[in-house]
């Protein structure tokens, strides 16, 4: 069984996260441990915020941005096609839509791994 691409919305300014962020997407991304990034300083402090207790050095990153290879590219949904969930944060707010994370989601449906877009 295929692992699940998760859209991961994150603040953006100083909104607080209790605001802008629900609960349950608060801990689905808990739950998540592989992660498709711009910046991974700008997501580890994001997980840090959500949970000050994040197992961040049992995570893996991948950077995606405009110095990413299209072999680098090929490998990040690797860990997704093995049954692992596979989150996509972006800079952006929610990714997806104007940013690198449109290309993730076209490979996912691709290769028909499901694509789930949080809300926040």
């Amino acid at each position: 069984m295929k692992g699940k691409l998760y859209l991961i919305p994150i603040t953006l300014g100083e909104s607080s996260i209790e605001s802008v962020i629900p609960k349950e997407v608060i801990e689905k991304v808990l739950e998540i441990r592989n992660f498709i990034v711009e910046d991974v300083r700008t997501v580890r402090r994001y997980l840090r915020k959500l949970d000050a207790a994040f197992p961040i050095d049992d995570c893996r990153f991948f950077e995606l941005n405009k110095h990413t290879t299209p072999e680098q590219l090929a490998t990040y949904l690797v860990p997704a096609e093995k049954g692992m969930d596979t989150g996509v944060i972006s800079e952006a707010g929610v990714p997806g839509v104007a940013d690198p994370g449109a290309e993730v989601v076209a490979m996912a449906h691709k290769k028909h791994i499901q694509v789930v877009p949080l809300v926040g």
